[in-house]
């Protein structure tokens, strides 16, 4: 019976996906729908449990990131932002993309979060992709893999998550622990060398970047006006303040204040104390950052995160990876941790999700296969990676957010669904077999 109702929930999603396509009827509310049919009617969950699937923390960050970056938006100053990088690659915008990507990788590298990353980026790479006649999907491409890559480095946010499940699955396990730091800091330029293939091939690949900087006039930027002066020292103001204390944390883990300190840092309630400073220094009008708040995305965030939820109280994660145990061939074992963790990451966190059900298999396959561990451990996060860009995804939903009007907002998602996904997901699952047998 769980094998049908986990074939039901995932043909559920997928139906979902095809009826907001096809209709242009917000996705998220067709999730809603069968979260409820499936949860309440099939597997018993109180109205109250199934309403308490609403992903309440993932929203709360999303607008008040976006409230207060609609600030900027507002009285100009992220156009200011986006014209002087522009300005600053004048000499050679058809680089634009990697010099977004390594931008985000040292932020990320820094310890800023991969939401606070994107947060940053994101309004600011979608003016410069308007500025430089770029394709905003290669831009989104870029900013997302900077931002996972340069997580993955082993002191990062993400990179300290993955050493710790490394060393959890080890616990109880007949095989020889790996050095988790060695292995995620292979995993981390491993990831830095992947990133690097897909953006070119989106850099080079695709019609939409043949006129980067063709026809665009590199003129140097006006100052910024006070408001904006004020509105940018606001914006570096709140990332020094997301990014010190956990950085700090690092640096010195046995000093209880600077512990609890990190421990309360919120990059979504922070955006809030910066968003009210900012309305009573009369940087931008109320009314109108308020209108800029993409609700059409939160809603369908919102409404794919309940039925993601749905699928994991039912088990279909867990089926899924019991699965790949048994039943694939020793060869296509890295391959199958790729694609599975791709799908996994499609519905669900990489770092709550699939890592934590995924990790656990891999000492005792990696012993019985002659298969490396951190090849495994690898290919199980950079396959979960390849679909973060999925527009259901936190990060996915901040590109979607950034986009200036609805109808760029509803043709990049078609794209970042229909294109980005498929291609990132396919490429790193053939760079994921061939890592697997170099290692």
């Amino acid at each position: 019976m769980s094998g049908i109702l986990s074939a039901v929930i995932i043909a559920s999603i997928a139906l979902a996906v095809f009826l907001g396509y096809r209709t242009q009827i917000n996705t998220g509310f067709f999730c809603i729908v069968f979260a409820y049919l499936i949860g309440c009617f099939w597997m018993g969950l109180t109205p109250k449990a199934l309403i308490a699937f609403w992903p309440t923390n993932t929203m709360f960050v999303i607008i008040a990131v976006s409230l207060f970056y609609n600030v900027a938006a507002a009285n100009g100053t992220l156009e200011k932002i986006s014209r002087s990088l522009l300005y600053a690659c004048r000499k050679f915008p058809g680089m634009l993309p990697f010099a977004l990507f390594f931008v985000a990788v040292i932020l990320s590298v820094m310890g800023a979060a991969y939401f606070t990353v994107l947060a940053f980026l994101a309004p600011i790479t979608m003016l410069i992709c308007d500025e430089a006649n770029m394709d905003k999907l290669t831009g989104a491409v870029a900013i997302n893999c900077g931002a996972l890559a340069g997580g993955n480095f082993p002191t990062a946010a993400l990179g300290v998550v993955f050493r710790g499940l490394m060393d959890t699955a080890y616990e109880g396990a007949e095989a020889e622990a790996i050095d988790s730091f060695s292995s995620t800091l292979l995993m981390f330029g491993l990831a830095i060398v992947g990133c690097l293939i897909v953006i070119s091939i989106f850099r080079f690949g695709f019609k939409e970047n043949r006129n980067i900087g063709k026809g665009v006039t590199f003129a140097k930027p006006d100052t910024f006006t006070k408001p904006q002066k004020q509105t940018l020292y606001l914006i570096l103001t709140m990332m020094a303040v997301v990014l010190v204390f956990p950085v700090l944390k690092l640096i010195l883990p046995n000093v209880s204040f600077i512990s609890t300190v990190a421990g309360k840092i919120d990059v979504g309630l922070i955006a809030f104390i910066f968003a009210v400073i900012a309305l009573l220094l009369k940087l931008a009008p109320q009314k109108e950052i308020i209108a800029k708040v993409p609700w059409n995305t939160v809603l369908m965030i919102a409404g794919a995160g309940m039925l993601i939820a749905v699928a994991v109280e039912a088990g279909t994660i867990d089926m899924l990876s019991n699965w790949i145990g048994s039943n694939v061939p020793t060869f296509f074992v890295p391959l199958a941790f790729s694609l599975v963790g791709a799908v996994m990451s499609f519905f669900s966190s990489t770092t709550g999700v699939v890592c934590p059900a995924l990790f656990p298999l891999i000492p005792g396959l990696a012993s019985s296969t002659g298969l490396s561990a951190t090849a495994l451990f690898t290919c199980t996060v950079l396959g979960a990676q390849s679909s973060a860009i999925s527009p259901f995804s936190s990060g996915g939903s901040l590109i979607l957010g950034s986009c200036g009007n609805e109808e760029t907002r509803n043709k990049l998602f078609n794209r970042l669904l229909f294109v980005a996904v498929p291609v990132n997901v396919g490429i790193f699952a053939v760079y994921n077999l061939i890592v697997s047998m170099i290692l």
